[in-house]
């Protein structure tokens, strides 16, 4: 059994919610430069260049990619060898937001009612999502997510019966309805299986895999090759404005699930899909 005090854990997360609002993953990057490279209009190229551009800026200067510095989704993979001490798990993870959102001169843009509103003031609390896992290690992801992008997203609850071609036929539908919306090129995270709480999740997973990886099962892996080919078709552009890229990532994952059901959420992100890791 390895101790760990959750103060380590309040400074790797306000290190983190710093990290991904300054700096964009390495293969997010790369797929924007690839899509540039691939496109020929005016406007769409006039678009990805400014992307660039700013996220350029932003590395350099270490400022916020976004104003939408977004909501604090932290994943947090537990070891189940791991006992954590010197206080509560929940508050030292808010904590740990409360701290870097203000040292980083972040926007604090959480309610504390989803009806009566009022801000927080602090960017809490987060929104945590933790899983068990073998070890005696903590893996902690913090995802900001911006509401532009994640108020396109959607969910269904098929019967078995709509089959692949319902699954397709609805991711389309929910980008299209999207539009320039989410400030696309957008990542799209689609969950399919479990229930409708785990669909859901699955989706956000989705977006926290990298750009440059595939699902392990090569039906799902050829699945995420054509449906990025068909959003591309789809001609929305860079900030919905015409062109080959409206989507630079789509990632699939899945669950097993009921014999009556067959659940699919699609979680919709911008061309700005922030996400830091660290293992303590």
């Amino acid at each position: 059994m390895r101790e760990i005090d959750v103060q380590q854990i309040t400074d790797v997360v306000e290190k983190l919610c710093i990290e991904a609002n300054e700096h964009l993953p390495e293969d997010v990057k790369g797929a924007i430069r690839t899509c540039r490279a691939c496109e020929d209009g005016e406007i769409a190229c006039g678009v990805l260049d400014n992307i660039i551009e700013n996220f350029e800026i932003a590395d350099k200067e270490c400022v916020p990619i976004c104003q939408d510095t977004g909501m604090a989704c932290v994943f947090l993979e537990i070891g189940q060898d791991v006992h954590m001490v010197g206080g509560n798990l929940t508050d030292a993870v808010n904590e740990g937001v409360r701290r870097g959102y203000d040292k980083g001169y972040l926007r604090k843009s959480v309610v504390k009612d989803p009806v009566r509103r009022g801000n927080t003031g602090d960017n809490t609390p987060a929104m945590i999502y933790t899983e068990i896992v073998p070890g005696e290690n903590i893996k902690i992801t913090v995802g900001p997510k911006g509401f532009g992008s994640e108020n396109m997203s959607a969910i269904r609850m098929f019967k078995p019966s709509a089959g692949l071609q319902g699954i397709k036929d609805f991711i389309i539908e929910t980008v299209e309805t999207a539009g320039p919306n989410p400030c696309p090129p957008m990542v799209v995270g689609v969950g399919i299986g479990g229930t409708f709480d785990k669909a859901a999740l699955l989706a956000k997973k989705a977006l926290m895999r990298p750009l440059d990886s595939s699902n392990e099962d090569p039906f799902y892996a050829d699945l995420e090759v054509e449906m990025l080919e068909k959003i591309n078709e789809l001609g929305i552009g860079p900030q919905g404005f015409g062109g080959k890229t409206t989507a630079i990532g789509l990632n699939i994952e899945t669950l097993p699930t009921h014999i009556a059901g067959m659940p699919c959420a699609i979680n919709i992100n911008c061309h700005v899909t922030r996400h830091k890791s660290e293992v303590i």
